[in-house]
């Protein structure tokens, strides 16, 4: 696979486009705003529309900050975990979080929670899966190889919560509650706010910071179990770090903007693509690439027709095509 941009430049220049993408999605949309009434805005200058406020810090700002949040979290979450599994078709539900996630989301939906309440048991749902397949895991795997049956664990415990998850669709009111959990399954930043960002900003920064930290270690763990060991690295250690810090950055976005594919196994490969497979960029080139991916999709759904279609859609639909282009363009030695 060639890199097409060298490692020393390529995080500046993902910034740089994230960036610009941010103020085009701010301009765009059903009220486009020009960049000369933009510009007046941020910096106070001269005259713009009263409206501009509200559409700019109560909807626009919070969707792309959520938006980068959404698409950086789980491009991070499925690089880490491509290579810790060594396996480029892991994404970051495979050890159950999404199932999980969507299964508490529904949980309170049919006991008619709050928003809160809905996000809080999103959140404990998407930890609980992950928690519950790693203590299978452990429990079944002292005379297996741990990789093999952590996915197995996923596998299986991602099938129990999506079977839950069925359960509470076929007792939920037809009338109200089932297309409540049907479309916050879709997933969506129509009803992200800035209190959200900041509630789950502690949880992001606890789970990206470590990860980013221990980039080199995911190096060689890359490289294999025996190799990582003979380097003097705890794999159980870092294996368990890897899944934690993943699970909460993926839980705790699934939880405010719902079930969102795709993204975490698609943008690693376009990341591999870009600055190749030194995790020490590929990590960070993750997150600001699943940043600009995701803002490109929700400036879509929102602008394309008068009414928003789940982001979750548009990235399925997007997302099944690029992978097969970039299963067609790389090469198995660059994984």
């Amino acid at each position: 696979m060639r890199v097409l941009i060298s490692n020393r430049s390529i995080v500046p220049v993902c910034l740089v486009v994230l960036l610009i993408v941010a103020t085009l999605s701010l301009c765009l949309g059903r009220y486009p705003v020009s960049l000369k009434d933009l510009s007046a805005f941020i910096f106070q200058t001269g005259t713009f529309d009263e409206n501009l406020k509200i559409i700019l810090l109560n909807i626009r700002i919070p969707r792309i900050l959520g938006a980068i949040a959404l698409g950086g979290s789980l491009a991070l979450a499925g690089a880490s975990y491509q290579g810790m599994f060594r396996n480029p078709m892991v994404s970051p539900d495979i050890l159950g979080v999404s199932s999980g996630a969507g299964f508490g989301a529904a949980l309170g939906i049919l006991l008619a929670m709050p928003a809160v309440g809905i996000q809080l048991f999103s959140f404990m749902g998407g930890m609980s899966a992950v928690l519950i397949a790693m203590a299978v895991s452990r429990l079944i795997g002292n005379k297996h190889e741990p990789i093999l049956i952590l996915v197995l664990s996923g596998i299986i415990i991602s099938s129990f919560f999506g079977a839950m998850l069925s359960l509470i669709k076929y007792v939920a009111d037809p009338d109200n509650k089932l297309p409540a959990i049907t479309y916050w399954l879709m997933g969506s930043l129509s009803g992200i706010q800035l209190n959200d960002i900041k509630t789950v900003f502690p949880i992001l920064t606890l789970g990206i910071v470590p990860l980013l930290l221990i980039s080199w270690r995911v190096n060689v763990l890359s490289f294999g179990e025996d190799e990582a060991r003979s380097l003097g690295i705890n794999t159980g250690r870092l294996r368990m770090l890897i899944i934690v810090c993943s699970s909460l950055i993926s839980a705790s976005m699934i939880s405010i903007c719902g079930i969102v594919g795709w993204v975490g196994l698609i943008i690693p490969h376009l990341a591999r693509m870009i600055a190749g497979p030194d995790y020490r960029v590929l990590l960070p080139v993750s997150f600001l690439t699943g940043g600009i991916f995701m803002l490109v999709v929700d400036t879509i759904s929102r602008s394309l027709t008068p009414i928003e279609i789940p982001i979750g859609i548009l990235t399925s639909v997007l997302g099944a095509p690029f992978f097969i282009y970039f299963l067609k363009k790389s090469s198995h030695k660059n994984w």
